[in-house]
């Protein structure tokens, strides 16, 4: 460990990912309140429809439960900030970041594939600011995990 990780102060895993979920839930709401999502969610819909070789507004005629998608939201902000204050190690902390985010954007193509409309930029901004704040947060504090159990 680098002598100055013992000047941190120490991190908590819990709370901290309770609250960086709850940040990325309100971002994603705020977000998806001032209709940007929607912007968003349309020129996804338009690229997975171009790329399906489907024209037109009714390319998806389905459209998903708006529980399901604030419920995959809220199962991404949580638990993608609790995975990565549980892990040690900035490299498998950006591992398991850029991985949730491939993920969730490869949901747009079986969405579309299976006829729903891919609403994935609420997941996406969830999943974008929760790995983010975990970051900054981990900088900062001495993690659990990465605590030498010899001492």
């Amino acid at each position: 460990m680098h002598a100055n990780q013992f000047r941190h102060s120490p991190g908590h895993v819990l709370v901290t990912a309770a609250f960086i979920g709850s940040l990325a839930l309100v971002l994603a709401a705020g977000l998806d309140a001032l209709g940007l999502t929607d912007r968003a969610d349309s020129a996804i819909a338009s690229l997975v429809g171009q790329a399906l070789q489907q024209d037109g507004p009714t390319a998806f005629p389905k459209v998903l439960p708006a529980w399901g998608q604030w419920l995959g939201t809220a199962l991404i902000a949580y638990g993608l900030a609790l995975a990565m204050l549980g892990v040690p190690g900035t490299w498998r902390r950006l591992v398991l970041w850029i991985t949730t985010l491939v993920l969730v954007a490869s949901w747009a193509p079986v969405l579309g594939l299976a006829a729903h409309a891919p609403a994935i930029a609420g997941p996406l901004i969830a999943a974008v600011w929760s790995g983010a704040c975990a970051l900054v947060y981990v900088h900062s504090h001495r993690m659990p995990c990465e605590l030498d159990p010899t001492n």
